[in-house]
């Protein structure tokens, strides 16, 4: 049966482990929520990919409840409840429809919404500043390295910001591949792009270059490698909170 108190350890107390034990090797997580939407949800396969993204939901400063938990008589269904807050009180709920296998997920589809503000131009942000702050990367507060790279990590906003500094010859499924442990790169990105040029492949084929001025937004499941002589710089405001960390 599926385990009930599992998932309620690894939801309140952010036991990013307890979650991972939950699901069966080729399980499929579906995300779908403002940013991606029904026609283009976020979709993660594997425990692998899973686990990655479950180690960035609990590293996040925040309290998470598990409201009410369903499960079919038969065991192959249940659905559950998460209310989740952000130190400055924002708030997210996340519903989540899960189909099982001898008590463990094999595919999971979770709709998601979060209180947004809307500034006098309009915009949306999920989170509002409650005091300014003046960084730089100068002074990061973590640097990872792996070859032919680094990853400068700046803690900004509740958020993590991260500059990839990348050398010609870098690529990632022969510098990074080997810490994350995936055939592709599962860390979503949303990056500015500063010098350089790399190009990405997507696992579903798609191929392009990024140069400098250029912004990019990938899923997960992607390789990238350097163009030229000239080393790539992208600032990455996603994909940076477990970025070039050896998996676990």
């Amino acid at each position: 049966m599926f385990d009930i108190e599992m998932l309620r350890r690894g939801i309140e107390d952010r036991d990013a482990s307890a979650l991972k034990g939950l699901y069966a090797q080729d399980a499929r997580l579906t995300v779908v929520d403002h940013r991606d939407q029904p026609s283009h949800p976020h979709e993660i396969t594997g425990t692998a990919a899973i686990g990655e993204f479950l180690d960035d939901v609990c590293g996040r400063e925040m309290e998470h409840h598990l409201g009410q938990v369903v499960v079919s008589p038969d065991g192959s269904h249940a659905a559950y409840l998460e209310e989740c807050r952000y130190p400055d009180g924002t708030r997210v709920l996340s519903t989540s429809m899960l189909d099982l296998r001898d008590g463990l997920v094999t595919t999971q589809t979770s709709l998601q919404a979060w209180d947004e503000e809307t500034t006098t131009e309009g915009m949306t942000a999920a989170k509002a500043a409650t005091q300014a702050q003046h960084l730089d990367f100068s002074a990061p507060a973590e640097v990872r390295t792996f070859p032919h790279g680094r990853v400068e990590i700046i803690n900004a906003g509740g958020g993590v910001v991260g500059r990839l500094v990348l050398e010609p010859g870098w690529r990632w499924s022969q510098d990074v591949k080997p810490l994350a442990g995936t055939e592709w790169c599962e860390a979503p990105h949303f990056q500015y792009h500063v010098s350089g040029t790399i190009r990405i492949r997507m696992a579903d084929g798609t191929e392009f270059d990024a140069k400098a001025g250029d912004i990019t937004v990938l899923p997960s499941g992607h390789d990238a490698w350097v163009i030229g002589d000239e080393p790539v710089v992208a600032i990455d405001w996603q994909g940076a909170l477990h970025y070039g960390q050896k998996a676990a």
